[in-house]
């Protein structure tokens, strides 16, 4: 029962299937029906090479495959895209006559294409004409938009924005100079101003652009790279079709130009087919870098990519190798674009206005109608944005597709590798996904993966080598007639007849070369005529290479700006700049007074008068309190200068009492031993070591006095001269260093000079021949050097400053020097001129310190003493006038201190010495001598010898010395003083005591 079942059930289920199969085919035709009767069909032409352009078939693809994808994803959208192609044959009048048939015929609302750049110069205008938006996925020249026509939209890169790119990758291997190599029509020569702008703002050079025609035969290509073989460049930038360019590294490879040593960077014309070009074709090209718009690889794009392959092989079973590139994504998602905005139009629009119907002829231009909805559709595709298969979809600038970043690839084999990007804002970057990414502008080679070099090298090509047309460098070299062979010397073989050229400046070049990392083929050729003279000026020697006919100059050539303008130096390896050289004459004094030669009068006078300002201020702070400061006022100033002039060799004696003498004293006595030890220094100086001075010290003296000067023969010197204000009468040539000193013997009375100018090398190896008899002095005149000559923006500069600088920094220059100018034997002449004695700019921070001592230990003073006695000051007695009040102080301050710790401690010794038994024998408290019958020193006298009367200052001397009667009277005086002194003394502190109380 169950087995009968099974056949039945079968049969059913075929049934329902077969019923559900025919009611889907109906359902989906009565939906078709439905679309298109409620939708609107717009016409938009194609016209694309159909015939044998891969870009043509490939947009073709992509065009068909974006409009059945887009209405499948937006069904409900009421208009559909219709495509009217038309083939263009690569051909510009096929392809204007296309267009003009599809607008004024066909009446296409937009026209996709033409493909190239020369097709589309033409067919921007017909479509300006009749408001037609001319959409183009494949002309990429940068010329296009200044035609400035708003119908015109260039959804692509256009080729201006990779130069940056190619400019960075230069720039990260530090080339100096760039061939670009470009076929020679409007999309070649668009990218070209670009091109060059953009390497000379990064100092690059282009010395040669190598057009190369669109229809050129393989033997005109291979004439143009033999030309460039010849050249010095190695770093070449293609910028072609694929089917030129595959031409041109095929005989590229065939004639040697891509071994090593050469770099060759393609743009995006030809690195978008690095994945379709032919085997063999690749395989000539490994080495190259190719720059090319990087596209994203999104799910989308990989779903797209594989749709696309399958789609295109199934229309174009032959073309196995053609792979999808920029230009078949940007030919989807321009037809997006273009579904998109035609969406945005007025239904009720359509058509053409003022269309002409008498006209027979289909491609009469003068009877162009204009589009309804071409100023609505332009500024619906501008407004456009979307996330499209290539990234995100933005048009900028009226019509042009946004910049991206580019993918840097590097052919390898007869395929490809990523190597790094470039993006606008970071530069050279190596991982586009790089979470760590720089945010600075970067154009280091480090951000690059590992590239493989023409010539399968892994060693980054320099950029530029010697010709291979055999013929060495032509260096020039100046003709020495006479002097200053050590330089340059040509040395003649009359049997040979050959020329040996030695030298200074000849070591130093060849020390430099062999530093170089690679060889450097050169010849000396002298620059002479046929008598062996030299043929011009060192200016004109220089000229030579400016006109080519010598490829360097090396000699004692000046680094100067003038010639700078027309040729590159490389780095001096010689001290630089002018100077004056003179005779040198011994200044040392031999008289009398020399010993007043270290110090100058002004230093002189200010430490004279140091000296007595301090013996007076040590005097205003121990007259009070210290015996050996009191006395009459020819001793007590006489005690002052004694004690102040004796620090000088510090056999002061004179005890100090008050605390600020002693910071005075000590103060003083740190200047004091100063001044000494310099002046010593400096007399020792004067007097031992040889004193060389210059006759002439200023060259304003030499035009003052119309002396002579001289200057080397052919030099540029002679201009300087002639800008200083030398008249042509007084300059004077010399054409060796025996000849110079020749007219320094004769001077200027003789015919002869008294200071010659000359650059620093030549001025010392004057100076190393004729030691003491000449020296350099000031001004000296900036220059650059000695330096090699090349021609502006030759790379040999660069790699032979740093050669210069290995050498200079080395034992080897010393070598090279000591055999030529053998050193350094007048260690005088290098001497700077000034003056020997010490001035007063030395020391006056010294004088400051001790003015700054004295005057605070007289404040202190002079506060201490008005404190004391301010009782004085404050009289309330009207009558009492302030110069009396003064007065009183003077003669206050004229007194003994009797308070203070000196006199306190002689008033002890002296009691003690009244009850001792000598006293009572009549012995005073000064004795004579027990040997000799002469009077003691002033300072062993005490304060008993002194009397004052008033402001008279007597002096009482012992009376052992002056007979019995004299000493009685003496003695009475001196109580009657003491006793008057003890009631002034008592009066005064009376007051004081009344004062206080009151």
């Amino acid at each position: 029962m169950v087995k009968n079942q099974r056949p039945t059930t079968l049969v059913l289920s075929l049934f329902w299937w077969f019923f559900g199969v025919v009611a889907t085919v109906m359902g989906q035709r009565n939906r078709e029906a439905t679309t298109l009767f409620q939708t609107r069909v717009v016409k938009v032409g194609v016209v694309l090479d159909l015939g044998g352009g891969i870009v043509g078939k490939m947009g073709s693809n992509s065009i068909r495959m974006c409009v059945n994808d887009f209405y499948d994803s937006h069904p409900h959208y009421k208009t559909r895209l219709q495509l009217i192609l038309r083939d263009s044959q690569r051909d510009i009048v096929t392809a204007a006559a296309q267009v003009v048939d599809l607008i004024k015929n066909e009446q296409v609302e937009a026209v996709i294409g033409p493909v190239t750049t020369t097709e589309a110069m033409f067919v921007i205008n017909l479509g300006d004409k009749a408001h037609v938006p001319i959409v183009t996925f494949s002309a990429t020249s940068p010329s296009l938009s200044s035609l400035h026509t708003p119908y015109f939209f260039q959804i692509a890169q256009k080729d201006s924005t990779q130069v940056e790119a190619i400019s960075a990758i230069i720039q990260a291997f530090r080339w100096k100079e760039v061939v670009p190599i470009y076929v020679d029509n409007s999309y070649g020569e668009g990218l070209i101003p670009w091109l060059t702008n953009s390497l000379q703002k990064s100092y690059i050079r282009v010395p040669y652009l190598s057009a190369i025609d669109f229809s050129a035969t393989d033997d005109a290509i291979e004439r143009e790279l033999y030309k460039l073989m010849t050249m010095q460049t190695r770093v070449f930038v293609v910028h072609m079709t694929p089917l030129l360019g595959s031409r041109l590294f095929a005989i590229a490879k065939t004639i040697g130009m891509m071994d090593q040593g050469y770099v060759w960077i393609v743009t995006d014309g030809m690195a978008n087919f690095f994945n379709s070009l032919d085997s063999s074709i690749m395989e000539s090209m490994e080495g190259v870098l190719g720059v090319r718009p990087c596209i994203p690889r999104t799910k989308q794009f990989l779903d797209f990519r594989a749709r696309w392959k399958r789609q295109f092989l199934r229309d174009n079973p032959t073309l196995v190798d053609i792979n999808l590139n920029a230009f078949g994504i940007w030919a989807y998602d321009a037809t997006t674009a273009l579904a998109m905005a035609v969406e945005k139009l007025d239904s009720t629009l359509s058509g053409f206005t003022n269309v002409s119907k008498n006209s027979s002829n289909v491609t009469d231009l003068e009877n162009f109608g204009v589009s309804r909805n071409g100023e609505k559709l332009r500024e619906a595709l501008s407004n456009v944005r979307f996330k499209g298969v290539g990234g995100d979809f933005k048009l900028v600038g009226g019509g042009e597709l946004q910049a991206s970043a580019f993918e840097i690839v590097n052919a390898i084999g007869n395929g490809e590798r990523n190597i790094g990007f470039w993006m606008p804002d970071k530069g050279l970057i190596r991982n586009m996904n790089a979470k760590n990414a720089t945010t600075a502008y970067s154009t280091s080679k480090e951000n690059l993966g590992t590239i493989i070099w023409p010539g399968d090298t892994y060693s980054v090509p320099k950029g530029w080598q010697i010709p291979t047309n055999g013929n060495m460098l032509k260096i020039g070299v100046p003709v020495k007639d006479c002097g200053y062979t050590e330089f340059v010397k040509i040395i003649h073989d009359p049997i040979t007849n050959s020329r040996k050229v030695t030298g200074f400046c000849i070591d130093v070049f060849n020390a430099v070369v062999e530093a170089l990392p690679y060889a450097l083929p050169f010849e000396f050729i002298p620059f002479e005529k046929s008598n062996g003279e030299m043929a011009g000026t060192y200016d004109d020697l220089i000229t030579q290479v400016y006109y080519g006919k010598f490829d360097g100059v090396v000699g004692d050539t000046t680094i100067t700006a003038n010639r700078s303008s027309y040729v590159d130096f490389t780095l001096p390896y010689t001290e630089s700049g002018v100077t004056m050289v003179v005779p040198i004459k011994d200044n040392r004094k031999k008289n009398a007074w020399a010993f007043l030669k270290p110090l100058t009068w002004d230093l002189w006078v200010t430490t004279f008068c140091s000296f007595v300002f301090i013996g007076f201020v040590v005097w205003v702070l121990e007259h009070r309190i210290n015996n050996h400061f009191r006395g009459p006022p020819s001793y007590q100033i006489g005690t002052s200068l004694w004690f102040s002039f004796s620090t000088m060799v510090f056999s002061h004696r004179e005890r100090v009492a008050s605390n600020c003498g002693r910071f005075v004293v000590i103060v003083w006595v740190f200047v004091v031993q100063i001044l000494v030890q310099s002046y010593t220094a400096s007399l020792t100086s004067l007097l031992t070591v040889e004193q060389l001075r210059p006759v002439i010290t200023d060259v304003h003296q030499l035009l003052k006095n119309r002396l002579n000067v001289g200057y080397l023969d052919g030099s540029f010197v002679r201009e300087i001269l002639k800008d200083l204000g030398f008249q042509e009468s007084q300059l004077r040539i010399y054409r060796s260093a025996e000849e110079c000193n020749d007219l320094f013997i004769k001077g200027t009375a003789n015919g002869g000079i008294d200071a010659a100018f000359d650059e620093v090398p030549y001025v010392t190896h004057l100076l190393q021949i004729y030691c003491s008899k000449y020296t350099m002095i000031e001004p000296r005149f900036k220059t650059g050097g000695f330096g090699f000559v090349f021609p502006k923006g030759s790379p040999l500069v660069a790699d032979i400053s740093r050669a210069i600088l290995n050498v200079t920094q080395g034992a080897k220059m010393k070598t090279i020097e000591n055999a030529w100018l053998n050193g350094s034997s007048c260690p005088e002449s290098n001497a700077q001129i000034s003056s020997a004695s010490l001035g007063l700019e030395s020391f006056w921070g010294l004088f400051l310190v001790i003015g700054v001592s004295c005057a605070l230990a007289l404040m202190f003073f002079l506060a201490t003493f008005l404190y004391q006695y301010r009782h004085i000051l404050s009289s309330h007695q009207p009558s009492t006038s302030i110069w009396t009040r003064i007065g009183t102080l003077l003669s206050i301050f004229n007194e003994k201190d009797l308070s203070s710790h000196t006199f306190k401690k002689s008033a002890k010794q002296d009691a003690s010495v009244a009850s001792s038994p000598a006293h009572h024998h009549g012995i005073g408290s000064a004795e004579a001598s027990p040997s000799t019958h002469c009077p003691s020193s002033p300072y062993s006298y005490t304060e008993s010898n002194f009397s004052f009367y008033g402001d008279q200052v007597m002096f009482s001397p012992d009376r052992h010395d002056y007979g019995t009667h004299q000493g009685h009277e003496t003695q009475d005086r001196e109580m009657r003083v003491v006793h008057d002194d003890t009631q002034e003394v008592a009066t005064t502190n009376s007051n004081n005591t009344n004062s206080q109380a009151t």
